[in-house]
């Protein structure tokens, strides 16, 4: 990383266009090591760069990387048309800087949903093509038997896809409850694939994606943290 103006430091990490990121300057409202900075074309080395604004302290970050337990009732789109949406649950610079959910969960569906500014990193966790397995533990309406274990193992065929979707990995966890592991991340491809099978998915939760467990973070419903390099690391095929 080289050294960037502040003014643009605070425009890249969300904080507003060049115009309002000067006036935050000019304000005295931000500062580095305790000290108030002013003059908008100061530069700096960005390379774990901290800054305060408003008194908040900041890591400069070139990308960001989210993990968020995502709660019911809330939308992974940045318009959201019937509920709230994921991004109300972050800071308002993350909409800024154009973070986005890599992916989509339904609204009510609940779980692990990442989130980031990198168009490359969302392409290749979204993309079917690099097979990263996600965990989902669903709640039927009807009872789970080892028939409909077997079926989803086997492959159920939905309207709109020419071959069967069947699952890397299904389980029984208890009489209305199964762990499903998919790789394709079809449009309400669980749901939908329960239905094929004669069942109803009345609960849906994503526990894990690649190797990295939403239990593992710690975080509370509508809770998010920042990925380190290691976690990011889990996020690809298992073998």
């Amino acid at each position: 990383m080289s050294k960037q103006t502040i003014e643009r430091i605070l425009q890249s990490q969300g904080f507003g266009t060049r115009k309002w990121c000067a006036n935050l300057l000019a304000e005295g409202e931000v500062s580095l090591n305790g000290e108030v900075i002013t003059d908008d074309r100061a530069k700096f080395e960005t390379d774990a760069l901290e800054f305060s604004v408003y008194g908040e302290s900041w890591l400069y970050r070139e990308h960001i990387y989210i993990a968020l337990n995502k709660p019911t009732d809330y939308e992974c789109s940045r318009k959201p048309s019937h509920h709230p949406g994921v991004l109300s649950l972050l800071p308002e610079q993350f909409t800024n800087r154009d973070v986005q959910p890599v992916g989509r969960l339904d609204h009510d569906t609940t779980g692990l949903l990442l989130m980031s500014d990198d168009g490359s990193f969302i392409h290749k966790q979204s993309s079917p093509k690099h097979h990263v397995p996600k965990v989902y533990i669903a709640t039927t309406h009807a009872q789970v038997t080892s028939q409909l274990v077997a079926q989803l193992l086997k492959g159920v065929k939905l309207n709109d896809e020419p071959a069967p979707l069947a699952a890397v990995l299904c389980e029984q966890l208890g009489e209305h409850q199964l762990k499903i592991v998919l790789e394709q991340g079809k449009y309400h491809q669980v749901k939908r694939m329960l239905a094929a099978a004669d069942n109803h998915c009345t609960a849906l939760s994503r526990t894990q994606i690649g190797a990295l467990k939403l239990d593992e973070l710690n975080l509370a419903e509508g809770e998010w943290c920042y990925l380190k390099a290691n976690q990011l690391a889990m996020l690809k095929p298992l073998k």
